[in-house]
């Protein structure tokens, strides 16, 4: 019998709830503002699955598809370029919205501003981002991964220019280890998406950067009729996306926000483990967080984002891998009539679990609470496509992971 997904609804205390404004709509506006400045900016596309929503009961199901994202298959760009720009722009002593591509790629830059070095971790996605803007701006990038990353995104690393290692240690391990390195050298600097005590202002700018995503997909919602989504699902690593897109959407629709629900993969799931807590502290899970879903493979909160998800989210999820590879296999074969989704192991959880929960009644009381239905209108985030080729294939064309049968629990 397979794993359960774990589920836990948001009971912690409130806290001040400062961290909101990190995510205020001006803010985002400016981090668009940015990307639109790049010549391959183009929205990436929302996929309406009317057919997936009736079949699951659903009024409608939504999935922005950021596999079309500048060339690089994945969303993460979005808040590396952003971040990056925010602190070129503080270096020189100037605003952002100075910093356009147009000037950012100019020799007149790189006369006033010289060169940076930007350290960073990754399992992948963060990592290939930030040493694609690094060599579109000039930079310099040193990317650590930790062991058990693939040869395939270690390759779409290295082919930006940027020096990349693959460390024999764990990803919270790797963001220490790009810390002290950029500490240690000149005009060095760690591009990270997760915050610590003294280190916030460059994760805020990194989530700003993630607003754009969650801007888009407003936008395009209004487009087909749907003002407000009533269920956003998001993903979480160290929580800076799922934490954009919550403080986003809770800014935007102040008096009535949709419900959100948070999802981990179960070998790093720390938020769901402080949700279980439930005195609002957060939680940090060690060990190797092996799981097929490698951009969720963070054992370590993100600050700024545990203080926006315990004042605003609505429930957390702790998704063993098949959820992420049953995800997979339905977005890429769709009900007839829907767009195919092309989503990658940390893209689809969301498939995985909203099916899931609508079809299996083992999960009816965690339905009953989300108050899903045909009313319901959905909206979740493929962050990834096909970054690695082989693994997509193995899970989609060999039934790696299978999900086992709801006869058995669904479990």
């Amino acid at each position: 019998m397979q794993p359960k997904i774990q589920w836990k609804l948001n009971t912690m205390p409130k806290s001040g709830d400062r961290q909101l404004a990190v995510m205020a709509l001006d803010e985002v506006a400016r981090a668009q503002a940015f990307h639109k400045s790049f010549p391959r900016y183009t929205v990436t596309p929302l996929a309406r699955l009317d057919g997936m929503a009736g079949r699951l009961g659903l009024g409608g199901l939504f999935v922005k598809d950021e596999s079309y994202r500048f060339g690089l298959n994945a969303f993460k760009v979005l808040g590396g370029s952003f971040a990056m720009a925010r602190y070129i722009a503080e270096e020189m002593g100037r605003d952002v919205s100075e910093m356009s591509y147009d000037y950012l790629t100019s020799q007149t830059f790189r006369d006033e501003f010289g060169q940076a070095t930007f350290f960073t971790a990754t399992d992948g996605n963060h990592g290939r981002g930030v040493a694609w803007a690094a060599n579109k701006l000039g930079q310099k990038a040193v990317v650590h991964m930790p062991k058990g990353s693939t040869r395939t995104r270690f390759d779409n690393i290295a082919k930006e220019g940027a020096q990349v290692t693959i460390e024999e240690v764990n990803y919270d391990d790797c963001v220490r280890m790009a810390a002290a390195e950029a500490a240690a050298t000149p005009h060095g600097v760690v591009v990270q998406d997760t915050a610590w005590d003294g280190y916030e202002k460059i994760p805020s700018w990194i989530m700003q950067g993630y607003g754009s995503m969650a801007c888009e997909a407003a936008q395009q919602l209004r487009q087909m009729s749907v003002n407000r989504p009533t269920h956003i699902f998001v993903q979480a690593g160290v929580g800076s996306l799922a934490s954009a897109m919550v403080g986003y959407f809770t800014n935007l629709f102040p008096n009535d926000p949709p419900r959100f629900i948070i999802m981990e993969a179960a070998a790093a799931d720390c938020l769901y483990q402080g949700a279980v807590a439930n005195d609002g502290t957060p939680r940090i899970v060690g060990g190797d967080l092996q799981t097929i879903m490698a951009g969720l493979a963070c054992g370590e909160p993100n600050t700024i984002g545990w203080d926006i998800l315990r004042n605003h989210a609505t429930a957390f999820l702790s998704c063993p891998d098949w959820v992420s590879a049953k995800g997979m296999r339905m977005l890429g074969a769709p009900v007839q009539g829907d767009p195919r989704v092309i989503s990658g192991e940390s893209g689809a959880v969301g498939m995985g679990v909203i099916s899931t929960i609508m079809e299996d009644d083992a999960y009816r009381e965690l339905r009953e609470a989300l108050e899903l239905d045909r009313n319901s209108q959905v909206l979740m985030f493929s962050t990834e496509g096909d970054t690695d080729p082989d693994r997509y294939r193995e899970i989609v064309w060999d039934g790696a992971y299978p999900s086992g049968s709801k006869l058995e629990g669904g479990c």
